[in-house]
C-alpha cells in the first residue's frame, strides 16, 4: 500500500487513525485509563494497522514477518539475560618472552549476537544478493548455475537494519529488551517500515511510554504530510512521468540534459516526500523522529552531502560500523580505511549491481580525498599559526569566500547529477551510452521529438519551484524569516490555507495520474 494512492488516502487513513483517537480519548477517562495502558490497547491498534499495512503489499510476507520478530525477540532475550549475568569469557594473549600475561575478557552475550546478526543478514543476503552473487561465481568460474528466490519482502533492508540495531543496543546495555509488544511495534511500525526512516532501538524504546497525543503534534503531522504529498505527487511524479519519455535513442542534447536534470530533482524529492510523510504518520501516533533529509543540495562538499541526505541511514553506520571499527580514532589512515569500508557498504545496501557498486565506490572516493585535503589544510594551518604567516590561497579565501563557496557547491551538484545516473539506469551500458549524448560523442541525424516536446511549459515551471525549494529553502535566514512570519497568527493562517491549497492539487494530480511507487521501495 502506497502512502500517496486513493486507498489509503480515503480508506486506511481516516478508519485507523480514528480508531487511535478514540482509544486515545478513551485513556483520558479515569474509570478507563489503567485498562487501556494495561491491555497497551493503543500499541495494538497501530501493530494491527501495521500487519495489515504490510499484508496488503503481500498476504504471505505477513506470516515471514511474524516469524522473523519473534525470533529477533527472542534473541534479544537472550543477549539480555546474558549480559545482566556479566558473564565473560577469559582470552589470554604472551606479550613477551618472559610470558608476561595480559588478560582480557570478552562478554558471553557477544556469541548469541553474532549468531543472530549472521542469520538476520543471511535473511538478507538470500533475497536481495542472491542472484548477483550467482552472476558474479558464474563470471568468475564459468559455470551456468541459476537460483531463484522469489520477490523480496517489503523493505528487507530495513527491517534488517532495524534488527541489528535492537540486538546490539540489547548487548552493549543502551537499551533493554522490550517486550513482544514492544519489539513487534518497532519493527512492524507501519510509517517506516517500507523505506525508513532507520529508527535506533535505543532511541525508539523511550517513546513507546511516553507519547501522547496534543493539537500542536497533531497540526504539525498533518502539515507534514500535506507537504510529503505536494513533493511526491505535483514535483517527483511530474518529473519521473517526463525522464520517463527520454529515450537513450533519437533525442537530441538539450532533452538530454534536461533528462539528468529532473531525474536529480525526482529522486530528492520521492525520498524525502516519503520521509515527510513517514515522520507525519508517527507524529500523529505520538513518535517523534529525527529529520531525515536537511536540503542536500546545498552542501559545499560530498562529505557535507552526506551529512545531510539520509540522515538516519548515515547514523545507522556511524554507530554500528564506523564506531565499532575505531572510527577517527586510530590516525588517517585507520578513519580512511573505516570510511571505505562503510560507503562500499553502502553502495551495497542500495542493491545488488555493478551500478550501485560503482556509486558507492565514487561517493567514498570522494569523501576520501577531501578528508586527506582537509588533513593536510589542518596541518598547514598549524605550520603557518605557528609561523605568524598566512599563505597566499588563505589570504584569497578570506577576500572572496563566497566566490569559492559558489565553486564549490557547483561542483559537488555536477558531481551528485551525475551519480545519481547509475540509479537511473539499469546498466553501465546505458550511463556511457548517456554521458556520450550530453557530451556530443553520440548524436543522431532523425530526431522525430525536440525538447520542446519532453519540456512543455508545466515541466519547466515545475522545474524551477523544484530547484528553488531544495536550495533556496535551505537559507538560514530564509528560514528564520519564515518562521518568524508563522509565528504570528496572520502568519500561521496564511501557512495552512497555502499548504491546504497545495494538498487539493496534490490530490487533483493523484486522481488523474497513473501510479508510480516510491523510487526508495526496491532497498
Amino acid at each position: 500500500m502506497n502512502f500517496t494512492s486513493q486507498i489509503f488516502l480515503f480508506g486506511f487513513f481516516p478508519i485507523c487513525f480514528a480508531a487511535y483517537f478514540v482509544v486515545e480519548l478513551l485513556e483520558n477517562r479515569a474509570c478507563l485509563s489503567r485498562m487501556i495502558q494495561k491491555f497497551r490497547f493503543k500499541d495494538l491498534i497501530v501493530i494491527g494497522m501495521s500487519f495489515f499495512f504490510y499484508m496488503w503489499a503481500c498476504f504471505d510476507d505477513v506470516f515471514w514477518l511474524c516469524f522473523y520478530i519473534v525470533g529477533v525477540y527472542g534473541a534479544g532475550l537472550w543477549i539480555q539475560y546474558l549480559y545482566h549475568k556479566g558473564l565473560y569469557i577469559p582470552v589470554f594473549s604472551v606479550r613477551n618472552k618472559e610470558a608476561s600475561v595480559c588478560e582480557k575478557k570478552i562478554p558471553l552475550s557477544v556469541f548469541p549476537l553474532f549468531i543472530t546478526i549472521l542469520a538476520v543478514l543471511f535473511f538478507l543476503i538470500y533475497f536481495k544478493y542472491t542472484g548477483f552473487l550467482t552472476k558474479v561465481w558464474n563470471w568468475m568460474f564459468g559455470s551456468s548455475w541459476s537460483v531463484s528466490t522469489g520477490l523480496a519482502p517489503l523493505g528487507i533492508s530495513f527491517l534488517t537494519f532495524s534488527a541489528i540495531s535492537y540486538l546490539a543496543d540489547i548487548s552493549r546495555g543502551s537499551a533493554e529488551a522490550g517486550s513482544l509488544i514492544d519489539c513487534m511495534l518497532y519493527l512492524s511500525f507501519f510509517p517506516k517500515i517500507a523505506s525508513g526512516p532507520i529508527v535506533l532501538w535505543k532511541d525508539f524504546k523511550p517513546m513507546i511510554a511516553n507519547r501522547h497525543t496534543k493539537l500542536e503534534n497533531i497540526i504539525c503531522g498533518l502539515n507534514r504530510i500535506m507537504i510529503g504529498f505536494m513533493k511526491k505527487l505535483i514535483l517527483a511524479d511530474s518529473f519521473g512521468a517526463c525522464v520517463y519519455k527520454i529515450p537513450l535513442s533519437d533525442v537530441d542534447q538539450i532533452s538530454a540534459w534536461g533528462g539528468v536534470f529532473l531525474y536529480m530533482l525526482q529522486i530528492y524529492y520521492d525520498f524525502s516526500a516519503y520521509s515527510d510523510l513517514a515522520l507525519g504518520l508517527s507524529k500523529l501516533l505520538g513518535f517523534q523522529f529525527s529529520e531525515n533529509f536537511n536540503f542536500p543540495y546545498c552542501s559545499k562538499s560530498i562529505s557535507e552531502f552526506w551529512r545531510r541526505w539520509h540522515i538516519s541511514l548515515g547514523a545507522w553506520f556511524r554507530e554500528y560500523v564506523y564506531f565499532p571499527m575505531g572510527g577517527s580514532r586510530k590516525g588517517l589512515h585507520r578513519t580512511l580505511w573505516n570510511l571505505a569500508v562503510v560507503f562500499a557498504l553502502t553502495g551495497l545496501w542500495h542493491g545488488a549491481a555493478g551500478n550501485y557498486i560503482l556509486w558507492g565506490g565514487i561517493q567514498g572516493a570522494l569523501v576520501l580525498m577531501e578528508r586527506v585535503i582537509q588533513e593536510k589544510v589542518r596541518e598547514n594551518r598549524l605550520q603557518t599559526s605557528e609561523s605568524g604567516l598566512a599563505s597566499e590561497k588563505e589570504k584569497t579565501k578570506q577576500r572572496h569566500p563566497k566566490i569559492l563557496d559558489g565553486i564549490k557547491w557547483l561542483a559537488v551538484m555536477g558531481i551528485t547529477m551525475f551519480s545519481w545516473q547509475l540509479f537511473r539506469f539499469s546498466s553501465l551500458g546505458e550511463v556511457w551510452r548517456c554521458v556520450r549524448i550530453l557530451f556530443g560523442q553520440l548524436s543522431f541525424e532523425d530526431i522525430y521529438y525536440t525538447w520542446r516536446y519532453y519540456f512543455d511549459r508545466q515541466i519547466i515551471i515545475l522545474a524551477f519551484m523544484g530547484a528553488a525549494g531544495a536550495v533556496l529553502f535551505g537559507n538560514k535566514r530564509l528560514q528564520a524569516m519564515v518562521q518568524r512570519c508563522v509565528a504570528t497568527k496572520l502568519g500561521f493562517a496564511v501557512q495552512e490555507m497555502l499548504l491546504l491549497l497545495l494538498f487539493v492539487i496534490s490530490i487533483l494530480f493523484m486522481v488523474n495520474s497513473t501510479y508510480h511507487p516510491f523510487i526508495y521501495f526496491q532497498y
